[in-house]
């Protein structure tokens, strides 16, 4: 009788680990994803703000085409980036290009006194900063899921139940990572 209560008490506790550590996997992913979703409603929201900064731009810029174009064509690569990877790659490419149409806005006085620019400068670095956010939160909760998919025990409920790690959102160019130089001279 003993050995047969050992038996159910063992069984008993493996299966409650079990559900106990699917249920952390269910959880992380949950997050993961909730966080890949709070990148995606901030790039929307600065690919919606990006044809109100075009427009705004045009009228001062008129031989600035082609940083103009270059800010067009990567908004709308953007809106069509499929995987992580091609995300990431495209939405750095987005922000280098807006760093360089705000660098050839200062050579226009009157376009740096517009309130309507102004404006639009300003929601587009509220955006950038939202952004930062939810990427710290979505590589954080890859963290924490790709750590369960990996260790014991809930590695092998993670194996048992096809949850695999997910990537991180990284930034693709080599050059973003660089420390810029600065120099007085």
């Amino acid at each position: 009788m003993i050995p047969l209560l050992i038996v159910v008490a063992f069984l008993l506790t493996v299966f409650l680990v079990g559900v106990t550590q699917y249920n952390r996997l269910v959880r992380s992913r949950q997050m993961a994803q909730e966080g890949l979703s709070g990148i995606d409603v901030q790039l929307k929201r600065r690919a919606d703000l990006i044809p109100n900064l075009i427009e705004t731009v045009k009228g001062y810029m008129g031989h600035e085409r082609g940083v103009l174009e270059k800010v067009t064509e990567l908004r709308a690569k953007s809106l069509m980036a499929g995987n992580l990877a091609e995300k990431g790659q495209v939405e750095g490419m987005l922000s280098r290009a807006l760093g360089n149409l705000f660098a050839v806005a200062e050579n226009y006085p009157d376009l740096k006194a517009s309130q309507n620019f102004l404006e639009l400068q300003k929601s587009l670095n509220d955006i950038e900063e939202q952004l930062q956010l939810a990427r710290r939160y979505y590589n954080g909760a890859v963290r924490n899921l790709n750590i369960l998919v990996d260790s014991f025990p809930s590695n092998l409920v993670a194996r048992m139940f096809n949850f695999t790690p997910m990537e991180y959102f990284e930034l693709e160019e080599p050059g973003d990572r660089a420390v810029p130089r600065v120099s007085f001279s």
